[in-house]
């Protein structure tokens, strides 16, 4: 009975240390000074997609993917929602099908090889980095993945342990991290066609 006791205590102490380690790692906030050949903004709160968009505008590549966009959500209503320029116009597309992160990758890898894009600046929050740059690279294992975080104004990241949303936030995210990691050594992400990818990446 010790020894189950004594290995459960020593699980329950990875996990909390794997947890510590997880939090006090999340990436910081970057120079803007970036280049790659395309962006890819994961939706989930207006900081990301003013990030992304404000990195389009200055040239830091050459389109913009924002997956995960609402079916019902226009790139009018998303250039105005981000103040959007004429490299929004132009270079920025929509992908209306991704559910949650594993699709968010598949999403921009079929928009990537359609662009033959070897390299892409990922725009998402700072606690949900990890877990997209896990599930990106096993959909685009030979592309060059560069972390543009942003902290989004409803989290505050300082004194997380004593605000209980902000400790719930982080630990969901850190189990959903974990889960990803093990999955992606598993799971398959298929190459899809050139029909598929032109029907789940919509261009307005």
């Amino acid at each position: 009975m010790r020894t189950v006791l004594k290995i459960l205590a020593g699980l329950v102490a990875v996990y909390v240390i794997g947890f510590l380690v997880f939090v006090l790692t999340l990436p910081a906030a970057i120079s803007p000074n970036l280049k790659a050949d395309g962006i890819v903004a994961l939706t989930g709160g207006n900081a990301r997609l003013d990030a992304a968009v404000a990195l389009l505008e200055r040239g830091a590549a050459r389109r913009l993917l924002i997956t995960g966009v609402h079916p019902t959500t226009t790139k009018l209503e998303l250039k105005q929602l981000a103040h959007g320029g004429r490299r929004f116009d132009c270079c920025a597309d929509l992908g209306h099908l991704a559910a949650d992160t594993h699709g968010n990758a598949d999403e921009a890898a079929l928009w990537a090889r359609e662009h033959h894009y070897k390299s892409l600046i990922v725009v998402t929050a700072n606690y949900h980095m990890p877990r997209s740059l896990t599930e990106f690279a096993a959909a685009m294992p030979g592309e060059k993945l560069v972390a543009y975080p942003v902290e989004p104004g409803d989290v505050d990241l300082a004194g997380w342990w004593h605000r209980p949303s902000t400790l719930h936030l982080l630990h969901s995210e850190y189990e959903k991290y974990l889960a990803s990691f093990v999955i992606t050594r598993f799971q398959s992400h298929p190459a899809l066609d050139r029909g598929e990818a032109r029907r789940k990446v919509a261009r307005e």
